[in-house]
């Protein structure tokens, strides 16, 4: 099978995802376009006329299939190759811009409208996560009823009915290494391994930590993931009023070091209030972590209720408190000899995966 592959905002995640992808079919004919991941609005919009007129003989190339992510202008790249138009194509989506949050007073309506043209544009549809899906396809609708005229109907049906989800695998080397060796011994270890941003909900991270302080606890906590320039102010106040219990901080940018820093700890923790799939605590539980995740979000679908805290995403004390009450919990465990196994994860694997993307890669043919 040939196949050409888009990735126009080729930030880590969708990089990860289009290197598993080419990597997990190599008797595949594989041509791969991307861009860099900057300038986000401009790129959302204008990667169709990038490619259109910089890459046309590559686009205009014998295909089989055509596989693009969600940030692909893929109406009007059809257009203006018409021999992609003729050509099966499946979007995958990790995230869709109904459900993003804004901190601005007004979000712009192109990346929203480009995002629902792709879709309406593909054969096929992938969502990486139930939630995805379903939060796509309520904004979607939600989005259409502030047209003022002229709305036609079944647009959201149509999408629902070519759609499915296939999450984003993980590689096999998340599975490697994990023993309860290399937990025993020292305090009870947590793990925040998220970006630096206030979707991730670090005052939530802060205050429960704090609970747990207060309360005479025995813990260590590493805080680690991508950093920016600015980044909420509650991290430096974390760190001076918390340096004793804290562990790694900031990046680990050595993969090796990374993993073996997921592997002597004993939780994995989010507070996020968005994200579409949680890549990061996946690998973390894959790597031997119990979860302490909300009841929101993807996470109902991959953990059972005994490692989700109740979510109150409109009550950040509410929230930090049963945050606190669920470390509290798995602590004690963890220094009577009882912290739980974590779940089983080998179902996002690529080698279970695989033949889920195959089938639907296969049916555009």
């Amino acid at each position: 099978m040939r196949v050409l592959l888009l990735s126009p905002y080729d930030a880590h995640s969708h990089r990860r995802w289009r290197k598993g992808l080419v990597a997990a079919f190599p008797d595949w004919q594989w041509t791969v376009l991307t861009l860099p991941p900057r300038f986000f609005l401009w790129r959302v919009r204008g990667n169709s006329l990038s490619w259109a007129f910089s890459e046309r003989e590559i686009l205009e190339q014998a295909y089989d299939a055509l596989i693009v992510t969600s940030m692909t202008d893929l109406s009007a790249l059809r257009g203006m190759v018409p021999s992609l138009a003729k050509l099966p194509a499946l979007v995958y989506c990790h995230e869709n811009q109904f459900a993003y949050p804004d901190r601005r007073e007004q979000s712009p309506v192109e990346p929203r409208m480009v995002n629902l043209y792709t879709l309406l544009a593909a054969d096929r549809v992938v969502f990486n996560s139930a939630w995805n899906r379903g939060s796509f396809l309520r904004g979607a609708a939600g989005f259409l009823r502030q047209m003022p005229d002229a709305v036609p109907a079944g647009v959201i049906e149509s999408i629902a009915e070519k759609s499915r989800v296939i999450p984003v695998p993980l590689e096999a080397y998340w599975f490697e290494g994990k023993t309860r060796e290399l937990r025993q011994g020292g305090p009870f270890t947590i793990v925040w391994n998220h970006r630096w941003e206030y979707d991730k909900a670090p005052e939530r991270l802060f205050d429960a930590l704090l609970n747990l302080h207060q309360a005479g606890l025995d813990f260590r906590v590493h805080v680690i993931g991508q950093q920016f320039r600015n980044q909420p102010p509650v991290f430096a106040a974390m760190h001076a009023r918390l340096h004793d219990h804290i562990g790694q901080w900031g990046m680990v940018e050595n993969h090796d070091a990374y993993q073996q820093l997921l592997q002597c700890s004993h939780v994995v923790l989010t507070t996020a209030l968005h994200e579409f799939q949680g890549l990061a605590v996946l690998e973390a539980v894959a790597s031997g972590c119990v979860p302490v995740v909300p009841d929101r979000l993807s996470y109902p679908e991959y953990f059972s209720v005994d490692c989700r805290y109740a979510s109150y995403p409109d009550d950040a004390a509410r929230e930090s408190a049963a945050i606190a009450e669920h470390l509290k919990t798995l602590c004690a465990r963890y220094y009577s000899g009882e912290l739980p196994q974590p779940p089983a994860l080998q179902d996002f694997s690529w080698s279970s995966l695989s033949a889920a993307y195959a089938e639907e890669i296969s049916s555009l043919g």
